[in-house]
């Protein structure tokens, strides 16, 4: 089987122990998640099973959206509410309007520092493994230039607020937290979390672990699953012509002679998410890259990767899925 499955993580578990869990119901062992949750967060976790997982990266790439509950007044080592308090303050002066032009301010394209107690590795190591062994000093924090698209106060009621957030890939909404909690002098933490979105996959067609047992023993896993093309289908297309497939498929580089078909002269431009023409791109030929689906007369073979190569525009294969 080779689909991606749309699983609820529950609270309690790693992301680790959800791809487990999957392992042990379907019975094999190529199984990957396309993006780390906390234990103590759930919602949307994607999770690629056989060939798919040649995806999940394509997948972690994708924009996220989340419901946060943030803390104020009270701040911790992990920036959650599993860790250890290490600072407290009054909040009995804050207004809301501090709280919420404090939210605001991380509206936008930000530099944003991670927190140490983060699956980020140092020199091989993750970050929240080298604390908790007492070598913190070997850390030194980055900021990460990171968008967050837009911040929804569902409600406010100091010192609790409860956010959405529209954010892009590696974004930690508990630094959100932090940060709000720095902003406005009183310290800060998350206290709750849940995705409701990852590309395109939602909390409201999220599966349980226990209803994924449960299509597993109906025959029905399939009709509850993604394949490969439903989830890449924002992606831009071409075809190939029959007699090149074979070549591509071994590693080859096709040049656009060979190219039958495709909107792929039209890709999105995040800054403004309009579609443009890759003519308009020809002054960057240099820089120039764009993942595509690639098709030949029976049909989806897998990604390629389009590029110049001595003024010419050429795909080369990514990630092959037809055996």
């Amino acid at each position: 089987m080779d689909r991606i499955f749309n699983i609820k993580k529950p609270p309690g578990m790693t992301s680790h122990d959800v791809v487990y869990k999957v392992r042990k119901i379907l019975g094999t062992k190529k199984v990957g998640h396309t993006g780390t949750l906390d234990p103590d967060a759930v919602g949307v976790l994607p999770i690629c099973v056989g060939r798919a997982t040649k995806v999940c990266d394509l997948i972690l790439n994708k924009d996220k959206a989340y419901e946060c509950e943030l803390t104020l007044g009270v701040e911790t080592d992990t920036y959650d509410s599993s860790g250890e308090v290490i600072f407290e303050k009054d909040i009995s002066d804050l207004t809301d309007e501090q709280v919420v032009d404090a939210l605001m301010s991380q509206v936008g394209d930000i530099d944003q520092y991670p927190p140490k107690y983060s699956a980020l590795k140092v020199k091989g190591k993750k970050m929240c493994d080298l604390v908790r062994r007492g070598r913190a000093d070997e850390i030194v924090l980055k900021p990460r230039p990171i968008k967050i698209k837009k911040i929804d106060i569902k409600s406010l009621d100091i010192p609790k607020i409860l956010f959405e957030i529209d954010c892009s890939k590696g974004t930690y909404v508990r630094s959100v937290c932090h940060d709000v909690g720095q902003i406005l002098g009183v310290g800060g933490h998350m206290s709750g979390l849940t995705r409701t979105r990852s590309g395109i996959f939602t909390l409201d067609d999220s599966i349980s672990l226990e209803e994924l047992e449960k299509f597993r023993d109906e025959g029905s896993l399939i009709d509850h699953s993604y394949s490969v093309e439903d989830v890449l289908a924002d992606f831009p297309f071409l075809k190939i012509k029959d007699n090149a497939s074979k070549y591509y498929s071994n590693g080859g580089m096709i040049e656009e002679r060979r190219f039958i078909d495709g909107d792929y002269k039209k890709y999105i431009d995040t800054s403004t998410g309009a579609k443009t023409n890759i003519e308009a791109k020809q002054a960057d030929k240099e820089n120039f890259e764009l993942d595509v689906r690639v098709y030949d007369r029976d049909g989806f073979i897998g990604i390629g990767k389009l590029s110049y190569h001595n003024d010419a525009l050429m795909i080369k294969s990514e990630k092959i899925f037809r055996l």
